[in-house]
């Protein structure tokens, strides 16, 4: 039984982060230059493979792809840092905790949601009832420092009046997490997608979501120095923006048929699949200033509780010319 509902959680986070990319403005061109060449796209748990296919966005495009699949973006990002990948999409969060630490990526694309994903949730009959009396406790954070999650909580914690250091952080990955708090064994969990859902679902209280910008809502779509510094793969990458723009759009107009999608390509019960569907409305959105400033403001906050060092200029990580006009 565990191991089927980490089958099933480890699909749907993954099918999350791709519905989240949203519907760009338009598809981008096709370019000449980019025929022959091959985009390596880093995936989790073939989330994005499976929307590619199910739409056919990807059908006709005049270059290779090659898909690499994680379990999650902390792998993801080791390959993108060892050069096996050329693509990488996750949360503003870890993204900038992978620019801190040195790999070569820079934010090509920005993907809009409503942070309703990211929750702090507790034990039904716990003694907190809200953040405001989280001071000393224990706060379970998924899945590292410097996540999604983590940085709910810094803002909830502030908005409380109280301090990081009221709390004390440790830190699960959300399978391990999520089966302590099933079990009774973690009474606070920062968590994000489905397993927040499932902690829910399995008698947990909401304390907080990510929405009313306690989270940017903002995901980054990413691509390695190398990959732009080539003409022909910069050329396709801007196809690509536009093509996943595409795909999202068709999952958005068809949720029945993606619903159908995933829950066949994971083998996980239609009913889940339609949960994510039902949490996917996302937007992709070119990095303009202002979600730059949004996403530095992030930055700024994870730096000055010592979660992000050193901190990351975002502005001088992003690259702004290959969102499809």
């Amino acid at each position: 039984m565990t191991h089927s509902i980490r089958k099933i959680t480890a699909a749907l986070v993954a099918a999350t982060a791709v519905f989240a990319l949203g519907a760009c403005s338009s598809e981008g061109n096709t370019a000449s230059n980019s025929s022959g060449v091959t985009l390596k796209l880093g995936d989790q748990v073939k989330g994005l493979q499976v929307l590619a296919e199910a739409s056919g966005a990807l059908d006709g495009a005049p270059y290779g792809i090659e898909w690499a699949q994680f379990q999650g973006a902390a792998p993801l990002f080791e390959a993108v840092k060892g050069g096996s990948v050329d693509t990488g999409y996750a949360a503003d969060v870890p993204t900038l905790q992978a620019i801190s630490g040195g790999v070569p990526i820079k934010s090509v694309a920005g993907l809009q949601s409503d942070g309703t994903g990211t929750v702090i949730i507790a034990q039904g009959d716990s003694s907190v009832k809200s953040v405001a009396d989280l001071k000393g406790k224990t706060v379970t954070v998924s899945s590292a420092r410097g996540s999604i999650a983590e940085y709910l909580l810094v803002r909830a914690l502030e908005d409380a009046g109280l301090k990081y250091s009221d709390v004390t952080v440790q830190y699960l990955l959300p399978t391990d997490a999520q089966a302590a708090f099933v079990s009774g064994n973690i009474d606070v969990w920062a968590t994000f997608g489905i397993f927040g859902n499932v902690g829910l679902s399995r008698g947990g209280k909401l304390l907080v979501d990510g929405t009313d910008g306690r989270t940017s809502g903002v995901g980054i779509l990413s691509a390695t120095d190398a990959a732009l510094a080539d003409t022909a793969k910069r050329e396709a990458l801007h196809d690509l923006i536009g093509r996943l723009g595409t795909a999202v759009r068709w999952a958005q107009e068809n949720p029945d048929d993606w619903a159908a999608a995933i829950a066949k390509a994971n083998n996980i019960p239609l009913e889940t699949a339609r949960i994510l569907v039902d949490q996917g409305v996302r937007s992709t959105t070119p990095l303009t200033p202002d979600v730059i400033a949004s996403v530095q403001q992030v930055a700024d906050t994870m730096n000055a509780v010592g979660a992000l060092n050193p901190n990351v200029d975002v502005a001088a990580t992003t690259v702004t010319d290959l969102y499809p006009a």
